[in-house]
């Protein structure tokens, strides 16, 4: 894929990140954190984040730029589904500045994606959203998105996640 995804709003442009954008990405996710009200649960660092994502290449990111300035991101990674027999691409986070929305960066985040997951063969594109987050909510409707309310997330962390590791669970 090109450096550069062309989108259809004016001096907005959409690029993969590098690793001279870490700590760029490390804001972003403090931003969309604190948006949420989770920003205490950011353990993230800059070591971490790059080790992550440039060094095992774990997840991807691409970045929107509003004249040449950084307004907001993507992080995705891909999973696989059985029922399909291939990959999908995953969205981990996706964030716009407060100041920046309205402008259509965050559709033309998604359509990259869209195209990105068009491009690797992917069968579709997942990701979570907070149940409070009505806007982010219709935003996701209007875009073609279905609720999957039939499903449920589990998680398993901390000293759960070592005692699964270890059989010392159930």
């Amino acid at each position: 894929m090109k450096n550069y995804i062309n989108t259809n709003i004016p001096n907005f442009k959409i690029r993969f990140a590098t690793k001279e954008d870490n700590n760029l990405i490390l804001t972003f996710i403090k931003e969309l954190a604190d948006y949420e009200n989770l920003l205490s649960e950011v353990v993230a660092t800059e070591e971490i984040l790059y080790e992550s994502l440039f060094v095992k290449k774990q997840a991807e990111v691409i970045i929107g730029e509003y004249n040449n300035e950084p307004i907001g991101f993507a992080l995705f990674f891909h999973n696989f589904s059985t029922f399909l027999g291939k990959a999908n691409l995953y969205l981990e986070d996706l964030y716009v500045r407060p100041s920046m929305r309205g402008l259509g960066a965050g559709k033309a985040l998604l359509s990259a994606l869209g195209k990105i997951a068009i491009d690797r063969d992917c069968g579709r594109l997942d990701w979570w959203c907070l149940d409070w987050n009505k806007s982010s909510i219709e935003f996701y409707k209007k875009m073609g998105a279905i609720p999957m309310d039939e499903w449920t997330v589990y998680r398993v962390e901390n000293q759960a996640l070592i005692d699964l590791a270890n059989g010392l669970n159930g």
